[in-house]
């Protein structure tokens, strides 16, 4: 059994309690608006080019089977549809101008990985992240995987945006101590038009683990002129759930730019950024209405 894999992000911290070290898996079923992960929108493998970054030393086009790197006169030209993804030249670049997003690992490969830092998640209360993209889309994998790190006593966190089939869920439930879960909006109209997507599963689903008597950290990124008028009917939604064990403001950034070019994709990216009074003024009222630990 594979799973792509895009990053295995080394001493995270705003990844669950602790140090921790969280697995991107590629493939997401959102496109939301504000995605500061692009290139883990894709399931398949992608090569982001960062053009900025090229050197010309031209070693791109000499490794390159298909032909996709063309160097004239010392300018780089890269032909995306002639791309095969085999990731060569990436290996190659002198400059660090490419970038392949995506490696098939196995449960076996990536075990002894996240285990490597096993003394800094015990020491700091910390452990495993699983996110993307949206890890659960390939929630068998995800199941073993935290099964194995529960076997070595890990503290296991899966982050989900919860537009998944309820099943995905209870494949990860056993063996995941907390589930970190996004909410982006609670009017369906607004959260498709964010998302692309509707939330009624996403809502049911956050239920379901409620329910389930799940911990759960909830996250709510806060994009002023897209999202900022949920807050309030987000905080009454959560304050009917009893395992909430706190609630983040994720303050919106736009730092994600750079990305979007090098992948070719469209950058959507909002320019109006939060202020601290904005962020301050949405976690007090949470507080006020779930009476749950509310932080950013």
């Amino acid at each position: 059994m594979n799973a792509n894999i895009f990053e295995i992000k080394r001493f995270a911290v705003h990844d669950g309690d602790g140090i921790r070290t969280t697995v991107f898996f590629k493939g997401c079923p959102l496109r939301c608006i504000w995605c500061h992960n692009p290139e883990g929108l894709s399931a398949k493998p992608q090569l982001a080019y960062y053009a900025h970054k090229c050197v010309g030393c031209g070693e791109c086009a000499r490794v390159c089977p298909s032909q996709a790197h063309i160097m004239t006169n010392q300018a780089h030209v890269y032909d995306r549809h002639l791309c095969i993804g085999c990731g060569k030249c990436a290996k190659a670049c002198l400059g660090d101008a490419l970038t392949f997003y995506g490696k098939e690992m196995t449960v076996d490969e990536l075990l002894p990985l996240l285990l490597e830092d096993k003394a800094f998640y015990e020491n700091s209360g910390g452990g495993v992240t699983l996110s993307g993209g949206e890890c659960l889309m390939q929630a068998d994998f995800c199941a073993e995987l935290l099964k194995r790190l529960k076997e070595n006593g890990i503290h296991t966190a899966v982050d989900t945006c919860g537009s998944i089939p309820e099943n995905a869920l209870d494949t990860v439930m056993p063996y995941t101590d907390v589930f970190l879960y996004d909410i982006k909006a609670y009017d369906g109209e607004i959260h498709t038009k964010c998302t692309g997507r509707s939330n009624q599963q996403i809502l049911k689903n956050l239920k379901y683990l409620d329910e389930c008597g799940k911990n759960i950290e909830i996250r709510i990124p806060y994009v002023p002129g897209y999202n900022a008028d949920q807050v309030e009917k987000i905080a009454y939604f959560l304050s009917d759930l009893k395992h909430v064990t706190k609630i983040r403001v994720l303050a919106y950034h736009n730092y994600a730019g750079s990305k979007y070019a090098a992948l070719n994709i469209e950058n959507t990216l909002p320019i109006q950024l939060p202020t601290d009074a904005e962020i301050q003024k949405a976690k007090d009222l949470i507080k006020s209405i779930t009476n749950h630990p509310v932080s950013t």
